[in-house]
């Protein structure tokens, strides 16, 4: 399994960095060139489903994530999903979502591990993913400042 893990520093609170992890924030996180086709979301509490479509043009994929945690402590808030039904190539997807509490804003991390099909596509991924998830940083800034 590899991993990423990216953290972007924003100046509201963890609270209301959670409340905002809603269908539009979801909808904005798109990545630029891909298709999405959002056809089910849940939320962000244990028990909660996520399905859509992913791919370029009309190569479309299913993707469906589950969310098998959520919860507070002194330090985050925090949930999260698995990979259900993935897209090829992978095989494996965990997402945890964490808002790190600060006494002013908070920080969102995202923090991921994957595997493919075949040990040579982690690596060929990895840019791939990494960049996907890097380009967020913007939008949550947009979002939670």
């Amino acid at each position: 399994m590899l991993h990423i893990r990216i953290e972007t520093k924003v100046n509201q609170s963890a609270q209301e960095v959670m409340d905002g992890f809603d269908e539009d924030l979801f909808k904005a996180l798109k990545p630029p060139l891909m298709t999405l086709n959002l056809h089910r979301f849940d939320g962000c509490e244990k028990g909660d489903k996520v399905e859509l479509e992913v791919g370029l043009l009309t190569f479309l994929q299913p993707w469906h994530a589950l969310v098998t945690e959520h919860g507070e402590d002194e330090e985050k808030l925090y949930f999260t999903d698995i990979g259900a039904r993935l897209p090829f190539p992978l095989k494996d997807w965990t997402h945890r979502h964490q808002i790190l509490k600060h006494s002013l804003g908070s920080t969102v991390v995202d923090d991921i591990t994957y595997k493919t099909v075949w040990f040579p596509f982690d690596y060929l991924m990895y840019p791939v993913i990494y960049m996907q998830f890097w380009l967020r940083k913007k939008i949550y800034r947009q979002f939670f400042n």
